[in-house]
């Protein structure tokens, strides 16, 4: 299989570049599982589709601030991207311009509030660093640090809440699971009201979600590691719903990599923490998720090769070229998808 099948032309005028005032009112495209058969609705109409009984698995991580500029003594300002906490101060990062950040070089953030060491280098030139402070080191981060946008959002983000989700919870992740930013505070009532049930993952996302697929081969490519968590509350509520013949819908391909990562292979989960490096792509067998709710992918990604995995390859890629023709919104701030 190669990462060329997964490749569609994207118009760059369908990338959305911010977020629409009402979360919920984004466009849905529903794709029935068992014919393929597609119908046009907005996202609020996601209510249509979920019976009670159903469990909805949503991603509670909180994006942190975590794009920082630095300054070396000489005055050069460097970008730093935080990746991964590696231990209390230690974190996995993306530095551009790399070259200015050789082993050992000193940064300064914030007039001195806030300095790091490079003291390694990672995958993918990737910069190990070790921050010293004095102080509460998330308090520091949340004056000196602005939200991680993806690279091709370049308007400016008036609310920086608007990238996160209504239910992030636990800080960690260096990028947003998007198809969560669709849902609202009532929106998430009214499923409740419906009697689906609600449970909760945490994936911090990380270097994965900026990493393209370089190889050609899709079986030769290597996922970044993300950590993990389901408690004992959340497992379950999904075993439960499981049990009582309920479907498990996954909010964003996020939740479903946890999900499949966790899942025995009768569908059981246990609470449990750890690393993934689980990569979805067309052969994968579902051991857990029956729906899924996610966004517009890039060409060429493993989101889109997960999304390809769940339905099939030509379904997605013919439902891809009409969102196009339809224009959809692609992306973190764009629309959404239904397959169930």
């Amino acid at each position: 299989m190669k990462t060329s099948d997964f490749y569609f032309d994207l118009p760059e005028s369908l990338i959305a570049q911010t977020p629409l005032e009402d979360r919920s009112s984004s466009r849905l495209m529903k794709i029935d599982k068992k014919d393929g058969k597609i119908s046009h609705k907005r996202f609020y109409n996601v209510l249509d589709d979920i019976k009670s009984g159903d469990c909805l698995v949503l991603n509670n991580t909180k994006v942190i601030p975590a794009r920082l500029f630095g300054s070396k003594e000489t005055g050069a300002v460097v970008e730093f991207l935080l990746l991964k906490r590696i231990s209390l101060n230690t974190w996995e990062t993306l530095v551009k311009p790399g070259k200015k950040a050789k082993i050992g070089t000193r940064f300064t953030f914030g007039y001195g509030r806030l300095m790091c060491d490079i003291i390694d280098i990672g995958e993918e030139g990737s910069r190990i660093i070790e921050f010293i402070y004095e102080g509460v080191f998330e308090h520091i981060l949340e004056e000196l640090g602005s939200m991680p946008l993806p690279p091709y959002i370049t308007a400016k983000l008036d609310d920086p809440t608007r990238y996160n989700t209504v239910y992030a919870k636990h800080e960690g992740s260096a990028a947003a699971p998007t198809a969560g930013l669709h849902f609202t505070d009532a929106l998430l009532e009214e499923v409740a009201q419906k009697g689906a049930t609600i449970a909760f993952v945490t994936l911090h996302v990380g270097l994965g979600t900026f990493r393209p697929v370089k190889v050609e081969d899709v079986n030769s490519h290597k996922m970044h590691s993300e950590y993990y968590i389901l408690d004992e509350e959340n497992a379950q509520i999904i075993n439960k719903a499981k049990a009582a013949g309920g479907r498990i819908i996954s909010v964003g391909t996020t939740s479903t990599r946890t999900l499949e990562t966790i899942a025995e292979e009768n569908g059981h989960v246990k609470a449990q923490s750890g690393w993934t490096e689980i990569f979805i792509y067309p052969g994968y067998k579902f051991k857990l998720v029956d729906g899924l709710i996610t966004n517009f992918h890039l060409p060429e990604s493993t989101l889109i090769m997960l999304v390809s995995a769940f339905l099939d390859k030509k379904t997605v890629l013919d439902a891809y070229q009409l969102a196009v023709d339809e224009k959809y919104r692609f992306f973190s701030f764009g629309d959404a998808m239904l397959i169930i």
